[in-house]
C-alpha cells in the first residue's frame, strides 16, 4: 500500500485521544505532522497546508485534533485509495450522540458545502459527486501537485469546498468509504463560524461561479437556512 501522511492541526483542544487513536491504527507506514496553531492561529487551511509541504506520503490525510478515528481508518482509507484511481476519500464521520456528521459532503447551489447525513446504510465503497469533509479526509498527493493546496485566504470552513471544486473541475472524483471511522467532537455554531461560512461561501461564488448561478443563489440560501443550514 502507498504510504500516508496524516496531518493533525493542534489548536485549544487537547489532541492526546485523537493521538492515541492514531498510535492505534492497524495500518503501520504512515506518519503524523502534528502543526502547533496556539502560539499564533493562522487558521485550518495554513496549517493543513504547512503540514502537507512538509509530507512524505503519496496520500495525505487530514484529522481533526477533537476526532478519534476507529483502529482501522486509515487502512480502510489506504485500501480504497490502492483499488480506485480517485484523488479523494471521504470517512464516516460520527458525533458523539451517535447520529451522523458526514457521509462526504456535495457542493451546494449556493457555493456552501453540504455534509451528507441520510445517506442509507451501505456496506460498499461509493463515488460521490462530491469531496471529503475536511475533518477526516485522505487526498491523492498527485492531485494536489496539479491542482494546488487550500486557499489560505478562506481561514477556515469551506476550504474543503473549495478545494473540492477545483478537483472536480480537474476531473478527480471522490469515493465515501463507509468502513473509514472517525468519532468527532465539533463546534457548536456561533456567529463567528456563520461569519466564515458564509464569507468563504461568497469567496466561493466570486472564484467559480458564472453570472446566472450568482443571481440564483440568495434563493438556494434561503432554502438551505430553512432546511437547518449547513
Amino acid at each position: 500500500m502507498p504510504k500516508v501522511s496524516v496531518i493533525v492541526i493542534d489548536y485549544k483542544i487537547d489532541p492526546t485521544p485523537c493521538l492515541e487513536s492514531l498510535r492505534a491504527q492497524t495500518f503501520k507506514d504512515f506518519e503524523v505532522i502534528v502543526v502547533d496553531n496556539n502560539k499564533i492561529n493562522r487558521g485550518f487551511a495554513e496549517g493543513c497546508n504547512k503540514g502537507i509541504r512538509r509530507a512524505k506520503g503519496e496520500l495525505i490525510a487530514l484529522l481533526n485534533n477533537d476526532a478519534v478515528a476507529d483502529k482501522g481508518w486509515l487502512k480502510e482509507l489506504a485500501l480504497t485509495a490502492e483499488k480506485s484511481v480517485a484523488g479523494m476519500y471521504a470517512s464516516k464521520v460520527i458525533r458523539p450522540n451517535g447520529t451522523i456528521e458526514s457521509q462526504g459532503c456535495t457542493f451546494y447551489p449556493d457555493g456552501n458545502g453540504m455534509c451528507n447525513r441520510t445517506m442509507p446504510e451501505i456496506t460498499a465503497r461509493v463515488y460521490l459527486n462530491g469531496f471529503p469533509s475536511g475533518c477526516a479526509a485522505m487526498y491523492r498527493r498527485e492531485m494536489l501537485d496539479k491542482i494546488g493546496l487550500f486557499d489560505e485566504s478562506f481561514f477556515c470552513y469551506n476550504e474543503d469546498t473549495e478545494l473540492g471544486i477545483r478537483a472536480a473541475k480537474a476531473g478527480y472524483d471522490c469515493v465515501y468509504s463507509p468502513f473509514a471511522i472517525v468519532y468527532h467532537q465539533g463546534s457548536k455554531d456561533t456567529l463567528k463560524k456563520l461569519y466564515y461560512v458564509e464569507r468563504n461561501r461568497i469567496r466561493i461564488m466570486a472564484k467559480h461561479f458564472t453570472w446566472r448561478q450568482i443571481v440564483a443563489s440568495p434563493h438556494w440560501t434561503i432554502k438551505r437556512y430553512l432546511r437547518g443550514g449547513r
